[in-house]
């Protein structure tokens, strides 16, 4: 079957946007104001949930296939960022001292610094996360930070294939499950529960919506009344609470709020829109990217934390503005060079893995 450049061309663009979210919202909390990062979350992770469900199908072999090579990639991501981080610690300790160090992580804030800075390897923070508990890595505070969208994903995935195969029928129920769910949680928010299962409800309910709109196009007559219906819900909002409400859109994703479900279906609207609509016939940048989606989401994280380097020095320099389309470049420009070197590391990593497994075989 023919690649969907368009399915492509949409995940590099909405891992740009991540890129761009981990930005402002992690180095960018010194100088952006508050209304660019609420800006910055119309185009945010439903977007790769919404994807996931288009691409997907019924093959339950061929789907747990594909996470387990995902897990794979992913421990030995984290195998390779433990020793990074490691290294930095070590090198910043012996080189600058102890102090320094400890007064380095809290200009990053107070919530990223260490309870303490060794050099001896803790061990267990790398079972943890090969376990997908995500104990933070100091050097690299944006790396665990971002990896909440990778445990949702793996169960999302396994459920929403397990309904594709043995629900096919009764797909739209489950949808409605899932939003059900999502509504009671927002209108009783005290059995809103912890951990994840407020994330998959919505985000599963995504997955399936997108499943079900495969190979379909969005009829011309509903693009203006969907549109039209945000606008009006966007109109209301503003007039009933002012824009404070939109100032707290973080803590409103954290779990999914009905704030941010609402604020995320602008782009979630447009992607359905383009899709059978807009064509990309040749692959280039943003296709590339889509395509290696998983090492960019990788390496944004590491090249989001070194930022932090050149806003600590920068920051009282330039005008905000300025200074972030400057930081934004040059986190992109990081995050390419990451990912490619991520991506040589990882096809090293399977060598090894196959290396190991002739030997064990032959023995």
């Amino acid at each position: 079957m023919k690649r969907d450049l368009y399915i492509d061309f949409a995940k590099g663009f909405a891992t740009l946007s991540i890129i761009f979210i981990h930005t402002v919202f992690w180095s960018g909390q010194f100088y952006v104001p508050t209304e660019m990062r609420v800006l910055s979350l119309l185009i945010d992770v439903p977007l790769f949930y919404a994807l996931s469900g288009i691409t997907s199908g019924g093959n339950v072999e061929k789907t747990l296939y594909r996470l387990l090579k995902l897990q794979i990639t992913f421990m030995i991501f984290v195998t390779f960022l433990f020793f990074l981080d490691y290294l930095f610690k070590v090198a910043g300790i012996h080189i600058f001292g102890m102090e320094w160090m400890k007064n380095f992580y809290s200009s990053f804030g107070s919530k990223y610094v260490p309870r303490s800075i060794s050099d001896v390897p803790q061990w267990q923070n790398l079972g943890n996360w090969y376990l997908h508990q995500y104990t933070n890595a100091d050097t690299f505070p944006v790396v665990m930070g971002s990896f909440w969208y990778l445990k949702v994903y793996f169960i999302l995935t396994v459920l929403g294939v397990l309904i594709l195969r043995f629900f096919k029928n009764h797909i739209n129920w489950f949808i409605g499950i899932c939003f059900g769910l999502t509504l009671l949680f927002n209108i009783f928010p005290h059995y809103y529960p912890t951990g994840q299962v407020g994330y998959v409800a919505l985000y599963l309910g995504i997955f399936l919506v997108a499943h079900q709109l495969k190979g379909k196009k969005v009829p011309r007559g509903w693009i203006p009344v969907l549109y039209g219906i945000l606008l009006l819900i966007l109109i209301f909002l503003f007039r009933e609470y002012g824009k404070e409400l939109f100032l707290k859109m973080n803590k409103a994703k954290f779990p999914p709020k009905l704030l941010y479900v609402f604020w995320s279906s602008f782009s979630l609207v447009t992607l359905f829109v383009l899709y059978n609509r807009l064509k990309i016939s040749k692959p280039n940048w943003l296709t590339y990217i889509g395509k290696n989606a998983i090492f960019y989401y990788f390496a944004q994280g590491i090249s989001s934390s070194l930022v932090y380097f050149a806003v600590i020095a920068l920051q009282d320099e330039m005008k905000w503005w300025v200074l972030l389309l400057l930081i934004y470049a040059l986190n992109v420009g990081l995050a390419v060079v990451i990912a490619e070197a991520l991506k040589k590391v990882d096809a090293l990593g399977w060598k090894i893995l196959e290396f190991l497994r002739k030997k064990t075989a032959s023995a």
